[in-house]
């Protein structure tokens, strides 16, 4: 259990012979890492020190067990509504945070849920354990996403597991996560991140010129395919977000909270 005091993102150095991997770490445990105000303000800051960080080459991101994120804090959404810290100028509207120039992994070691699941899709790379869930529970909560998610998620599973994700709202396993393109690897668990940062290190090790302009010319590809999508979702989030009451999202809380242990089980 995480000490009351200790920070709501963990970011470390793993040292290579070619250089660095900055490790960040969604660190509120007890809560399945869900996201408040001040932890995605936190992890925007971590990135962005690691991106400014010439010796490091890539970015690995994970969340302290048993979970990756559980998605947004529902206890204090329900009471608070929202963040105003979380929308600031300088990060591009579907995106949790700024584009960073080098890439970033997600090590993948739980319950990757909603919020958190368009965490683990502005990522470049995913890695997961075997444990590994994934759900798009929007719809049962009552919420729109708004950080790219009706853009990515079918860019990386296709239309129709897309939508079978986001209006069911069922979770996913790791296996079926790699099957259907979400992940590239499924790995033991105890083994997840050492194999993130190995495959950190191996990016390491090439030129880095030639990484950053690869990573450049598929992003730039990407976003060409991404943009209209992702100024629909931008349309209809507004849109939801005029008439949206958090009161809806206390009263279903619970119920959403329950289904989603038993079918974490």
């Amino acid at each position: 259990m995480a000490a009351q005091d200790s920070p709501l993102v963990l970011s470390e150095r793993v040292e290579t012979e070619s250089g660095a991997t900055a490790l960040i770490t969604l660190n509120r445990p007890d809560a399945r890492n869900a996201l408040t105000g001040t932890l995605i303000v936190a992890l925007r800051e971590a990135l962005a020190v690691a991106d400014a960080d010439d010796s490091v080459h890539a970015v690995v991101l994970t969340g302290a067990d048993p979970a990756f994120c559980a998605g947004v804090d529902l206890r204090m959404l329900g009471t608070e509504g929202g963040w105003d810290e979380v929308n600031v100028p300088g990060v591009p509207l579907g995106f949790p945070w700024i584009p960073l120039r080098k890439p970033v992994i997600g090590a993948i070691n739980g319950a990757t849920v909603t919020g958190g699941l368009e965490l683990a899709l502005a990522c470049d790379i995913l890695v997961a354990s075997e444990g590994a869930r994934f759900a798009d529970t929007h719809a049962r909560v009552g919420m729109m996403p708004a950080w790219g998610l009706t853009a990515r998620l079918p860019a990386a599973v296709g239309w129709g597991f897309a939508r079978r994700m986001s209006l069911s709202g069922n979770f996913v396993d790791a296996p079926t996560a790699l099957r259907v393109g979400l992940v590239t690897e499924v790995v033991p668990h105890e083994d997840l991140l050492s194999s993130a940062l190995s495959l950190a290190a191996d990016i390491g090790n090439n030129n880095q010129r030639a990484v950053s302009a690869l990573l450049s010319s598929y992003r730039e590809a990407q976003q060409h395919e991404l943009d209209a999508q992702l100024a629909t979702e931008e349309r209809n989030s507004a849109a939801w977000m005029a008439s949206f009451d958090p009161a809806q999202v206390a009263a279903a809380r619970d119920q959403v909270m329950s289904r989603g242990r038993q079918q974490m089980n």
